[in-house]
């Protein structure tokens, strides 16, 4: 089957989640609901590693430790019945920085009012890639506002009062690329006619890089960052206002060259961050107008004309 053929008028905004759309991690809650210390849960887990390592492991997944770790707790009964439902539940009790979740669809909205853009049909998504909880995310007060997400995910027992039983799917900062080129070739809107290792052209793709512009707020985002970058996209680096350590962290990636910009997680209209991306968005919609624009007077033998101002 032949893959479907893409106008390349999508504009692609990609989202880490912890610190990046809220103050902390996204477990908090789950912590709170089972009164389980936080900092005893993931001092445990950072122990894992080494605990492997002496039991023959060569390579460890910090990743796959943590939510393994999810699933001792709850064969142990510290998360006692926890499941896909719980996950989601607590996904209302996450706050978010300010200005979300209506800055996903005023931005959506100021690209749509453009007529200029809405003659060239041009539109905008939003996707979350993040290594915490799918379910979570989805129950979140955000969820309405995505088109996609990625992130780990559980399968339950097949019982009547089900609980967590085993991890469906991984997402750690390096396979987070992966998640961007799914979004790049188109897979995730045509699962069964296109494979994200599939070899063909950028100009046949749904997304291209260049459309795409990825936001998150640490070193552990840098094997995206430099995806994105390298491949002619754009990328942010945001930070919890008033937190001097985040803020060298992603004032750091900007000297590495790793981001394009950096601002406060702040995502109200007049705050620079929101000045940022949306100007940002504007740039590559007026540069996909001009190209079309230029391909249309080169097929009907017309010269290229100015856009107006």
């Amino acid at each position: 089957m032949a893959a479907p053929v893409f106008t390349q008028t999508t504009i692609a905004m990609v989202w880490d989640f912890d610190k990046t759309l809220i103050p902390g991690y996204m477990q908090g809650p789950l912590f709170e609901r089972y009164h389980v210390d936080e900092k005893q849960f993931w001092s445990e887990v950072n122990a894992l590693d080494l605990e492997y390592r002496e039991r023959g492991c060569e390579q460890v997944s910090n990743e796959l430790a943590y939510l393994n770790h999810v699933l001792d707790y709850t064969e142990r009964g510290i998360f006692a019945g926890l499941n896909n439902q719980i996950l989601g539940e607590l996904g209302t009790q996450l706050e978010f920085y300010p200005g979300l979740p209506d800055f996903f669809s005023e931005i959506k909205q100021r690209l749509g009012s453009d007529p200029q853009y809405a003659q060239h049909e041009i539109t905008l998504e939003h996707y979350i890639v993040s290594t915490g909880f799918t379910r979570t995310i989805r129950g979140s007060a955000i969820a309405e506002e995505v088109d996609g997400v990625w992130g780990c995910e559980f399968i339950e027992t097949n019982e009547e009062y089900p609980r967590l039983s085993r991890i469906t799917y991984v997402l750690d900062n390096t396979t987070k690329t992966r998640a961007v080129f799914e979004i790049n070739k188109g897979v995730n809107k045509y699962p069964g006619e296109i494979n994200v290792n599939a070899s063909f052209p950028e100009q046949e793709r749904r997304i291209p890089f260049n459309n795409m512009i990825y936001i998150a707020d640490g070193p552990s985002d840098v094997p995206v960052f430099s995806v994105v970058k390298r491949l002619g996209g754009r990328t942010y680096g945001v930070y919890n206002p008033g937190h001097e350590k985040e803020f060298r962290q992603v004032k750091s990636l900007q000297e590495q060259g790793r981001v394009d910009s950096m601002g406060a997680a702040d995502y109200r209209n007049d705050s620079q961050t929101f000045m940022w991306l949306w100007s940002t968005v504007q740039e590559i919609a007026d540069r996909i107008v001009s190209e079309r624009e230029q391909a249309l007077g080169h097929r009907t033998g017309e010269a290229p004309r100015h856009l107006n101002d």
